[in-house]
């Protein structure tokens, strides 16, 4: 469905799911463009993230942030063009980050919004990644809380995701022993030869648990957890004393209806983090770390500058296409960032 320049087309949460979201579970709606108002601008929205994270705020659950109300625009971080203003901070043309969510135009008074990263301007959607949230939870997630020094071995999930591609490389930088998971021979070979990790191992394989054996025979110093499920049970016997966990995502059980009927784990992390004094840690990107934003800008821009860090982006066209990407994202049938492609950079 194309873009027309006098409406605004959303898309809004309809029901809440249960188990998988289903394109029953969206609605696609379309409104006269908002009135700009002393002190606004109107932002016409290029590019739209897609991330994990955005499945629990569909749900009703308590969590960190409130969820997404019935009827409400899905929210999502995007890259948008200045398309009208009566701001004085912002010009007519100039990139924003900001958070419109699954919409053609937004309106914002400018206290929610960014300007674009001087290293994101040749790849405006890397704003959402590599320069943006993604890239920022790699980083402080494995810095601050994995610590990595020179010589220790990092095992990453979901390895060449839009958050793991990223920490496996940093750590890469840092001079570790790198091992990747993945789902899928063609998602490890991009590991190993474009992302520079030592070895990366394909979570459906049986023999996983003593593959990583074999690949960690000092064992594991850091473990950087955004899927858990399976893939948690292989790592945490190799977890070394004083080892450290940064947790930022659950994946696996995003989709989860009932509860698990698997065995009761709980026995088994806690001693273990008790005999090796582990260090698990969660967090909350957003929450826990703007203070460090333009520290890691630098770097992330100094690094992107000079080559030293690739990224693999998963580019799909048009807003209404959305739910469908959004459902194949949360079953692994992505291969990288996920972004969409809402409109043309036209003027």
């Amino acid at each position: 469905m194309s873009q027309q320049r006098d409406t605004n087309r959303r898309i809004v949460l309809a029901s809440r799911p249960h188990g998988a979201p289903t394109e029953a579970n969206f609605r696609l709606e379309s409104q006269h463009l908002p009135q700009l108002a002393e002190g606004q601008v109107l932002l016409r929205t290029v590019w739209l993230s897609l991330d994990p994270y955005m499945r629990g705020r569909m749900s009703d659950a308590p969590s960190y942030v409130p969820p997404i109300a019935i009827d409400a625009v899905m929210g999502a971080g995007t890259i948008a063009r200045v398309e009208k203003s009566r701001h004085a901070d912002f010009m007519e043309g100039e990139w924003v980050v900001s958070q419109n969510g699954w919409q053609d135009f937004a309106l914002s008074d400018g206290r929610d919004l960014q300007r674009l990263p001087e290293a994101a301007r040749q790849h405006p959607s890397w704003g959402l990644s590599l320069l943006g949230m993604t890239g920022f939870t790699a980083y402080m997630g494995l810095l601050d809380i994995g610590q990595p020094q020179a010589g220790e071995t990092v095992v990453v999930a979901a390895a060449t995701g839009a958050v793991g591609s990223v920490v496996g490389q940093i750590a890469r930088l840092k001079g570790c022993h790198v091992i990747g998971i993945a789902g899928g021979a063609e998602k490890c070979r991009f590991a190993e030869q474009m992302l520079g990790f030592d070895r990366c191992l394909d979570h459906r394989d049986p023999s996983l648990a003593e593959q990583l054996r074999s690949y960690c025979p000092d064992g594991i110093d850091v473990y950087f957890e955004n899927v858990g499920g399976k893939v948690f049970d292989v790592v945490l016997p190799l977890m070394n004393p004083r080892g450290r966990i940064p947790l930022c995502g659950l994946i696996a059980d995003y989709n989860a209806s009932a509860p698990s009927t698997l065995p009761d784990r709980l026995p088994q992390l806690q001693g273990a983090i008790l005999r090796k004094r582990l260090r698990v840690q969660g967090f909350i990107i957003t929450q826990d770390y703007p203070h460090r934003f333009d520290e890691f800008v630098r770097q992330m821009g100094q690094w992107v500058t000079e080559k030293r860090i690739v990224l693999r982006e998963d580019i799909y066209d048009g807003l209404d296409n959305a739910p469908e990407i959004f459902a194949g994202m949360l079953e692994g049938r992505n291969f990288g960032k996920v972004v969409v492609r809402v409109a043309p950079d036209q003027p």
